[in-house]
């Protein structure tokens, strides 16, 4: 008989599911899938920064550039947020 302190392949786990629940493979399924659109939606916002650039965007007062380790930095805060309710008054649209 095994102690009481050893966990069958069966058993739950802390969060009550059991190591071989599907719904785990799901979960992290839709993380991968959030992972690559964030890695995307960067990759096309830094492509078309200096296009936004000329827009005004990228110049708000919530954008932040700063230089480390020899590189130029930029964090656009207030120019995702414009550019997400942009989008989300497209998508009320259509």
């Amino acid at each position: 008989m095994r102690p009481s302190t050893m966990r069958r392949s069966g058993s739950p786990t802390a969060t009550g599911r059991t190591r071989c629940d599907p719904l785990a493979n799901i979960e992290s399924a839709i993380v991968i899938r959030w992972l690559i659109v964030v890695f995307l939606a960067l990759i096309l916002f830094s492509g078309l920064r200096p296009w936004l650039e000329k827009l005004g965007l990228g110049k708000l007062p919530g954008d932040f550039r700063f230089r480390l380790f020899g590189r130029e930095w930029f964090v656009p805060f207030a120019s995702s947020i414009v550019l997400s309710v942009l989008a989300m008054a497209l998508m009320q649209l259509f």
